[in-house]
């Protein structure tokens, strides 16, 4: 596995880097020495290719894959990858997740004890303004007037204005998990100056309406759903973050937003998705196949996307004890992630097609966190195909990872339902809960009825469709249930059987050595 020994952080001076990346895409590496904006922005190609690295911003961290040559000086590139980062943050530190290894800090994620210094807090958080940073220069090379002075017209003109409108779309991403994770935090964008200046720090609920504004005016200009290269963002990827941002509106502005939730939910189903009949191949390694569920994903490849982090982090980390890695379709386990007892609980594990747990060997109890065989391992993820083959590789992983999915949309038009959105019905929300359950269970057995389908009932049913997923720890913050609650689940707050922690939990803290070098920046209250 990779571990972490000293992070010092700098970001480098230009975002013009190249690599081969998503899926589909289609891109060649450039060689660093020959980008300037002159000699890269003189084609569509060009600008596809910038584009390409734009999207790898969220599954590689470098320029050579796991090779070497971090985009940001001085992290280990696993540790340093986007999706590793958020998966730790927003897994890790809920019901869904604990980790073995002693890296550093890294166990103070699920006791809810980190702080200001934090080296993996640090890590995203870079990671987050680094993609924004890519973001905002593609978006200023590629604004009308820059095209006015390159000579682009017609369908190559039209071609980039779409490139422009994903990046535009990938950077409100980013800004909404800095929204989500870290609440107030420095604002660029394309507008301000290139070069050395200290952001000033937009709230929380401002930079709530800045991500609804950026998403509302690139809407009708994306691609439609369905209709871009896969890996690529298209309507229904915007309409499902805005269904996100409305649902979580009350933590980030105060405001209910549920009617808006329903409506870009409706969006979404409107859009023919379908649910993939077979919930286990949604995470295998052929995943990118013929999937009419996954709405937009981080795309891996195990040739062309090499990184420790992404899935084939999620991966071998959660392969160890008695597991045969083959099995998974990879050279080896790393002995780390598990699940606690809570997370079982919530399954019926006779019948439930998605209570993926092995337990061979494992004990339901954490006794010790350090131990892999405390807690049940995870076998939700896997890099082999739906026939039953392996990936490309057997260290790093093809398996994509679905940030978006109609199953998701499904529950979070439930919950806005039952939490009185208008525009919305009943049995509508029925159907689409029982649509999962009946595909978890083969049959209608597991199905519900009216009465059972509560906002409790809604939040569990999201642990069992989403679980390692990216989402328990914004749910549990949604429902009061994260930090400062009576919902306790085992080494939640330090302590074996549980124990509540201080509601500062609910935000991570802005690094220290940020807010020490930037006067504009105030710290997050509790540390």
């Amino acid at each position: 596995m990779k571990r972490i020994f000293k992070i010092t952080f700098m970001v480098l001076a230009t975002t013009l880097f190249f690599a081969s990346c998503v899926k589909d895409l289609d891109t060649l590496p450039i060689d660093p020495r020959d980008m300037t904006s002159a000699n890269v922005y003189t084609t569509t190609s060009g600008y596809k290719k910038v584009l390409a690295k734009v999207y790898a911003g969220l599954s590689v961290s470098g320029q050579q894959g796991a090779a070497g040559n971090p985009d940001i000086s001085g992290i280990d590139e696993g540790f340093g990858e986007y999706l590793r980062g958020y998966w730790y943050h927003q897994e890790l530190t809920t019901d869904e997740a604990v980790i073995g290894w002693n890296d550093q800090t890294i166990k103070n994620f699920h006791a809810q004890t980190w702080g200001s210094g934090d080296v993996f807090i640090a890590a995203m958080y870079y990671r987050i303004f680094f993609q924004i940073c890519q973001c905002n220069e593609f978006i200023r090379e590629s604004s009308e007037t820059k095209l006015d002075d390159r000579g682009f017209s017609g369908a190559e003109r039209a071609e980039i204005v779409k490139f422009r409108e994903e990046a535009r779309f990938l950077r409100a991403l980013s800004y909404y998990h800095a929204l989500d994770m870290f609440g107030n935090v420095p604002f660029v964008t394309e507008n301000d100056p290139v070069g050395k200046f200290f952001p000033t720090q937009i709230r929380r609920d401002a930079l709530f309406n800045y991500v609804e504004s950026e998403l509302r005016s690139i809407e009708p200009l994306m691609t439609p759903a369905r209709q871009n290269e896969y890996g690529r963002a298209d309507q229904a990827a915007v309409w499902s973050l805005l269904a996100k941002l409305y649902l979580n509106a009350p933590v980030y502005n105060g405001q209910d937003k549920n009617t808006e939730c329903i409506t870009y939910c409706n969006k979404v189903t409107g859009a023919g998705y379908a649910l993939e009949a077979d919930y286990e191949k949604l995470f295998l390694a052929d995943n990118s196949v013929d999937n009419q569920e996954v709405i937009f994903a981080i795309n891996f490849d195990g040739l062309k996307t090499r990184t420790w982090g992404g899935t084939t982090f999620i991966i071998h980390a959660a392969v160890g004890g008695s597991m045969v890695p083959a099995d998974y379709g990879v050279d080896g386990g790393w002995g780390g992630t598990r699940t606690t007892s809570a997370l079982v609980n919530k399954f019926n594990l006779a019948s439930d097609q998605r209570a993926m747990f092995w337990t061979d060997g494992q004990n339901l109890e954490i006794n010790d966190i350090g131990t892999f065989t405390d807690g049940y391992a995870i076998t939700k993820f896997k890099n082999v195909t739906s026939a039953g083959g392996g990936g490309q590789d057997k260290t790093f992983t093809d398996t994509d990872y679905p940030l978006f999915r109609l199953a998701d949309i499904y529950l979070m038009y439930a919950e806005a339902v039952k939490r009185g959105g208008a525009g919305g019905d009943e049995g509508t929300a029925l159907t689409y809960v029982n649509a999962l359950r009946e595909r978890a269970y083969g049959n209608t057995s597991g199905n519900i009825n009216a009465n059972q389908l509560t906002l409790d009932f809604i939040l569990d049913e999201r642990a069992r469709e989403l679980f390692w997923e990216g989402h328990r720890r914004t749910d549990l913050i949604r429902y009061g249930r994260f930090s400062q609650s009576t919902y306790l689940w085992p080494w939640k707050g330090g302590v074996s059987d549980g124990a509540s922690t201080a509601i500062t939990y609910n935000l991570f803290p802005i690094p220290s050595a940020d807010v020490s070098a930037n006067s504009n920046l105030t710290q997050n209250l509790g540390y």
